[in-house]
């Protein structure tokens, strides 16, 4: 093992379902933000962390039992440029599973028709990932295929999106609410960015995994900004599992807790059937 891969600990298992969230998921909900790993796969060095191996079978099983209907793989860090783990299980779930895929950004225009009905992610976060500043190249290429460009940033990027993307029109999709922080004597500060972002014609945020803005999983903070933002940009904003919650090493969520917590923000049926269906559907899996 190298030094690089020791300095890069293994993540806690997932938590097995012990019951169903009440209420339960919305018919037809769409799971936006998903990882598998398949044992052997190589991982890439340097990374973040070394994941606990949880495989499409697995969120298949996972999903089945919470009614998610569909899903939308995001290729993590590990697997840097490699997305073969992720194409695996889009082919063998091509009609419930869309896919985010990483890719350099000198990628050819005849590889990326290959690798239609897709999305790109620039993962300024992690090791591994793609920086900030490849996300124009990528948006040019990318924005003719009608694919979405996925961020995960910090939060004081959020006012850079819009500069370094002006004139390409294309999806942008936010990951886990922009990772702002949930300090009430800055929190309007960072709900204004997002939101201005959004008003955007088409950037979305996903409201997801409370556990990474906070340690406190009593913390109202992540309620407000969802039940904040769905009042004024329910069309914008997107759901999902973050499963199998990567990253974590001293403490794993319950999903069914972490269901309820995103449900009692958002408790409106009909402002939930856009937030858990019908925005997704309408992103990844409309054409």
């Amino acid at each position: 093992m190298s030094a690089a891969d020791r300095e890069a600990p293994l993540c806690l298992p997932r938590r097995q379902l012990t019951r169903l969230p009440q209420p339960a998921l919305p018919q037809g909900t769409v799971d936006t933000h998903f990882h598998v790993f398949r044992a052997g796969a190589p991982l890439n060095t340097p990374r973040s962390y070394t994941p606990d191996i949880a495989t499409i079978a697995d969120w298949i099983e996972f999903s089945g039992s919470l009614g998610i209907a569909r899903g939308v793989l995001v290729q993590p860090s590990v697997y840097g440029f490699d997305n073969r783990v992720l194409l695996e299980a889009l082919a063998a779930y091509p009609d419930r599973l869309r896919g985010i895929v990483v890719i350099d950004p000198d990628t050819t225009a005849t590889e990326m028709e290959r690798l239609d009905r897709l999305g790109v992610r620039i993962n300024t976060r992690n090791k591994g990932g793609l920086p900030l500043a490849a996300a124009k190249t990528l948006a040019e290429s990318i924005a003719p295929l009608g694919w979405s460009l996925q961020l995960q940033i910090n939060p004081e990027q959020l006012p850079d999106i819009a500069a370094t993307l002006s004139g390409i029109r294309l999806s942008l999709v936010i990951d886990h609410l922009g990772f702002i922080p949930l300090a009430r004597e800055t929190r309007s500060l960072h709900v204004d960015a997002l939101k201005r972002l959004m008003d955007r014609a088409e950037a979305y945020v996903k409201v997801t995994a409370p556990y990474r803005l906070t340690k406190d999983m009593n913390d109202q903070g992540f309620a407000e900004v969802g039940r904040a933002l769905a009042a004024s940009h329910a069309e914008r904003l997107l759901w999902g599992s973050d499963w199998p919650h990567t990253e974590l090493w001293d403490g794993m969520p319950d999903d069914a807790d972490l269901i309820e917590t995103i449900r009692a923000a958002i408790d409106d049926p009909t402002i939930a059937e856009k937030i858990f269906v019908r925005n997704a559907e309408a992103l990844f899996f409309g054409r």
